[in-house]
């Protein structure tokens, strides 16, 4: 089957983001086409390249949200009355006070978002783009009269002049995939099924590839979307107004992709609940844990005895949310208890604000920890040592957990916690936080703590330092859970399953052939199996939308080996 691939900021580019599990799934999935369209975030990604691509690729376009391009789109006054109209009723959905999802009131602003948001597509393909009007005065003052109206919130009542400019801008970046010219049958109309590989504008274009031509959409999400722009919009990013009306923006726009999807796919029970508490009908979801290459990890899991007992090992990027600072007190409290326990902490800042707290944390280990010698004529040696992979004594990530008989993580914000599954591929014992989805990761082979407690966060890895006989019953078990669940092979047979399904229950508006004049697999419409006479095109491909009867020519189809009766027919 065709599939249109969905990303945004990531795959098919060098080091984007959720790449690799998408590489391996366009690899893994060989017996399908696969059309690559891509939300680019920047230049400089641009710029570095796509990964090398298999065979199966058959085409990638490139949009980019970084920039907006002048369409040289000039709207008559019809449709610049069109616009007013669709883009009033969005603002109008985003500045009306929320309910609950399950509330009529609610039920009702989401149409009204849904309604507007396709009105604005339609008014792009007819016109050529938006991004003109989205940019303009008009859009500036349709937002403050939403903003002013009876049943707006406070806080949208309350916005300026620099907060609607500030709204409006982002509007007008989160709506750009509207002016692209993806939705016809040389693009997404022409596929079986799109894939979103995550949610909000990345699953934009298969909203509008779905309401344009009747494409079902499959959306993953493997980190919610609508959380991280929450996080990312803290008090001191951008004034309360601004905050309000874009958390209200995506809210409806997630609520909107979650109705639309014919399945969703989260990475662990914690995106579950929040595309539930937005409105997602649980009937539709389908959890698909994240795949890990077990075999590059098979030597140190099959060989556990490699490690120091005495060693405590803490691996993955550094910034604030891994909470580093609770780990060092926690490891002040273990050596209380365990005098020659040492700590390794493996991994590399990421970005300025890393570097600041990584300093931070080497000043407080050389204070918890001043260097100590065995004598007076000894060199003095600190017990927790900071280390990157590559290093001389770390030279590859295996190598990290080999070295230590327990793996910690202390984070206070987590999704899916791949090095605690990394950890549980080299059947090492582990001390995690409850945070995110670790308990489901860990399933009962690993220890489990509150975040923000150095005590018990010490006591538990106390106890498995004392007990050797313990460390392997748990890594063991951890191993075995990790190669039942968070395999590149059942994460490719999951979504191989999800796609037959979705493809299985969407009827196909277009008939396509092969060289030999008979229909391709998931292309012969079920209809065709009926023992009547059916006309078709005589062009290979059918576009959606289009009556068989329209086209004239006879279409093969495969005949009923066995005559129906009118019953069953009927049935």
């Amino acid at each position: 089957m065709r599939i249109g691939l969905l990303t945004e900021g990531g795959y098919p580019y060098v080091g984007g983001d959720a790449g690799l599990w998408c590489d391996r799934l366009v690899r893994g999935l060989a017996q399908h086409e696969f059309d690559i369209h891509a939300l680019s975030r920047s230049r400089a990604q641009e710029d570095a390249g796509l990964v090398p691509l298999p065979d199966q690729v058959s085409r990638v376009r490139t949009a980019p949200l970084w920039r907006a391009e002048d369409d040289g789109v000039s709207h008559g006054r019809r449709a610049r009355r069109r616009f007013t109209e669709c883009y009033g009723e969005l603002a109008e959905a985003v500045c009306t006070a929320p309910g609950a999802p399950s509330d009529a009131d609610s039920t009702h602003l989401t149409d009204r978002f849904g309604s507007a948001l396709y009105g604005l597509a339609e008014l792009a393909r007819d016109e050529g783009g938006l991004t003109g009007a989205l940019r303009s005065d008009t859009a500036v003052r349709t937002l403050e009269r939403a903003c002013r109206a009876p049943g707006a919130s406070r806080t949208a009542r309350e916005a300026r002049v620099p907060d609607l400019l500030a709204v409006a801008a982002h509007l007008e970046r989160a709506l750009r995939p509207l002016s692209l010219d993806w939705y016809g049958d040389d693009g997404l109309g022409a596929a079986d099924l799109c894939h979103a590989t995550a949610g909000g504008p990345a699953a934009l274009p298969g909203l509008l590839a779905r309401h344009f031509s009747g494409v079902p959409l499959l959306v993953t999400e493997y980190g919610v979307q609508l959380r991280s722009h929450y996080l990312a919009l803290g008090p001191d990013a951008a004034a309360p107004a601004v905050r309000a009306l874009l958390a209200a923006f995506h809210g409806r726009l997630a609520t909107e992709v979650y109705r639309r999807a014919a399945i969703l796919t989260p990475g662990n029970a914690h995106a579950r609940r929040w595309q539930e508490r937005c409105g997602a009908d649980r009937t539709r979801i389908r959890t698909v844990h994240p795949g890990m290459e077990a075999s590059r990890f098979a030597e140190v899991g099959e060989a556990p005895d490699r490690s120091d007992p005495d060693t405590l090992v803490w691996v993955g990027p550094v910034d604030p949310t891994k909470d580093l600072v609770s780990l060092l007190h926690a490891f002040a409290e273990v050596r209380k208890e365990r005098p020659t326990a040492r700590l390794r902490i493996v991994g590399s800042p990421t970005g300025p604000e890393g570097e600041v707290y990584l300093g931070h944390c080497r000043v407080l280990a050389a204070q918890l920890f001043p260097d100590e010698a065995e004598g007076v004529h000894a060199v003095g040696d600190n017990p927790v040592s900071f280390e990157e992979i590559g290093g001389p004594e770390v030279p590859a990530l295996p190598d990290a957990y080999a070295a230590g008989a327990v793996v910690v993580l202390s984070s206070v914000v987590e999704g899916f916690p791949i090095t605690l599954v990394e950890a549980m591929l080299c059947a090492r014992a582990t001390v995690s936080t409850d945070v995110g989805a670790v308990v489901e990761a860990i399933g009962g082979t690993g220890l489990v703590v509150p975040p923000r407690n150095p005590r018990a966060l010490a006591e538990a890895c106390v106890a498995l330092l004392r007990d050797p006989e313990r460390r392997e019953r748990l890594g063991a078990a951890a191993r075995a859970r990790a190669l039942e669940l968070f395999t590149v092979e059942q994460n490719i047979a999951a979504f191989h399953g999800i796609y037959l399904e979705i493809v299985s229950r969407c009827p196909v508006r277009r008939v396509v052939l092969d060289e030999a004049g008979a229909p391709l697999p998931f292309a012969d419409p079920a209809e065709a199996h009926v023992p009547v006479h059916w006309t078709g095109p005589t062009a290979p491909v059918l576009p959606r939308g289009v009556p068989a009867w329209a086209a004239g020519g006879p279409v093969r189809a495969t005949p009923s080996r066995t005559p129906l009766t009118a019953p069953e027919a009927a049935r």
